[in-house]
């Protein structure tokens, strides 16, 4: 509801000069936690010194998530100085692009989300986890990092189904590339004050390197694909359809907008596949019970073969993992808007201009969704649970119209490779705990250790049809 009465937020307690700049800075995530546990669903939070101190308004509601994101989506818009720095590091692509630049893009994308689309990407997905488990046995790997090693499989799935073959020489950069320019990112984006980006700084000379060899990579295999007008593999591979994509009336790409595609899709099509997996991994090794249910799902219903896309609604527990690691670990734990009005949600008024945050960290958490918030239990995804529960106390993928384009892609992703690799192996956690701070996706501040256990894979036979 668009109006301007209402009450005041209130304001989560600072310090009398900075306000919660240091809490922001220290644990953002612990912040916006501890703002709705003393203060409610919808939070005034202040940082920075007088004369440029920063207010941001913290909306934590299933029903306040709902408002901002859809039902009055179109007032809460991306324009805020983190979505301003991601566009000046990652081009105008579908995550950052708005209004008629946002609807091309999407029309022209959309093809290439299908579900039958999407499924046919099953085998790519299936090559990168038999050459990581195979890596694993060779290598005679007695302790593993899966969440760095599973960083590193989504990468190479999404940067073999964007540019078929031509995999190694991205991987490589990306992997080089894209921490040091999420830091960049982050670092511009939390800050009250920042000098313009061409000055010739120490940050701004490594991020424009970083840019370059990002922009370099991408364009020169834009133009090989152009120039032949084929595709590295078998042709299906997401780059030529890009490259093919026109409507009469979008018409296509230029280079620099399938540049802004690419750059995105690998940004967004492996943090969130990968954060999933390895936590998912992460927890299962520390609940040993819930582990061998997965398991015992696996050999059941595949019988030691290869999944395919056909065999997600057979693996119901193996996707409820999967949705409780999302739950606990989402990808994007914090999602900003800013107010075009004056708005109230929940009763409290949001003015306009204001920063809004929507956190799944929080949400996620949230004592009136979820008992016992902390706990791992994949049995809150059954069917019935989630029937249960407001549609918006769960949303790792977005929601409203901007809703993550690639939310089959990254379900199917995980879930073959879930399955595939609990197929092959059991684990046993080192780390017990995982520290995490946000950047532009979630990151992991240490390792996530794990011992490996070989497993003897069952006959296909024995599967479930």
């Amino acid at each position: 509801m668009t109006i301007t009465t209402g009450t005041e937020a209130p304001e989560l307690a600072g310090l009398p000069l900075l306000g919660s700049m240091f809490d922001l800075k220290n644990d953002s995530l612990g912040t916006f936690l501890r703002a709705q546990r003393e203060h409610g669903d919808v939070v005034r939070i202040t940082a920075g010194p007088p004369g440029i101190r920063a207010t941001v308004y913290g909306v934590f509601s299933a029903d306040g998530v709902q408002q901002v994101l859809a039902g009055e989506s179109a007032n809460f818009r991306k324009d805020n100085a983190f979505y301003q720095e991601i566009r000046e590091s990652f081009g105008n692509g579908l995550l950052t692009s708005q209004d008629e630049d946002y609807l091309r893009q999407r029309r022209l994308v959309q093809p290439l989300f299908t579900r039958r689309r999407v499924d046919g990407y099953a085998s790519a997905i299936a090559a990168e986890v038999t050459t990581l488990t195979e890596e694993w046995r060779d290598g005679g790997a007695e302790s593993v990092d899966v969440l760095q090693d599973m960083a590193r499989l989504a990468l190479r799935a999404v940067a073999r189904i964007l540019f078929g073959t031509d995999v190694d020489a991205a991987v490589e950069i990306v992997e080089k590339s894209f921490p040091e320019l999420g830091a960049y990112v982050l670092r511009r984006g939390y800050s009250p004050l920042n000098v313009p980006r061409d000055w010739p700084t120490p940050g701004n000379r490594r991020a424009d390197a970083v840019h370059q060899a990002l922009y370099e990579v991408c364009d020169r295999i834009i133009a090989q694909r152009r120039t032949s007008g084929e595709a590295s593999g078998d042709g299906h591979d997401l780059l030529t359809l890009l490259v093919e994509a026109e409507s009469a009336e979008d018409g296509s790409f230029d280079a620099t907008e399938l540049r802004e595609q690419v750059l995105v899709f690998l940004l967004a099509g492996h943090e969130t596949t990968a954060t999933s997996l390895g936590f998912a991994l992460h927890l299962l090794a520390l609940h040993p019970e819930e582990q061998k249910r997965a398991h015992e799902e696996v050999d059941r219903v595949l019988g030691g073969r290869t999944p395919g896309a056909a065999d997600l609604d057979a693996l119901p527990y193996v996707t409820q993992v999967l949705k409780e690691a999302m739950r606990l670990f989402p990808a994007a734990p914090a999602i900003g808007r800013r107010a075009v009005v004056a708005t109230q949600i929940g009763g409290v008024t949001i003015p306009a201009g204001a920063d809004v945050i929507v956190a799944p960290w929080v949400t996620h958490r949230h004592p009136d969704y979820w008992e016992d918030a902390e706990r791992f239990d994949p049995d809150r995804f059954t069917p019935e649970a989630e029937a249960a529960r407001p549609r918006y106390a769960w949303f790792p993928f977005g929601g409203g119209p901007r809703a993550c384009i690639g939310q089959h892609f990254s379900m199917l992703e995980s879930v073959i490779a879930l399955a595939m690799i609990l197929q092959r192996h059991a684990f046993e956690a080192v780390d017990t705990v995982v520290p995490v701070a946000p950047a532009i996706t979630l990151q992991a501040a240490g390792p996530a250790r794990c011992r490996l256990k070989p497993r003897a894979v069952p006959s296909s036979p024995g599967a479930e049809a």
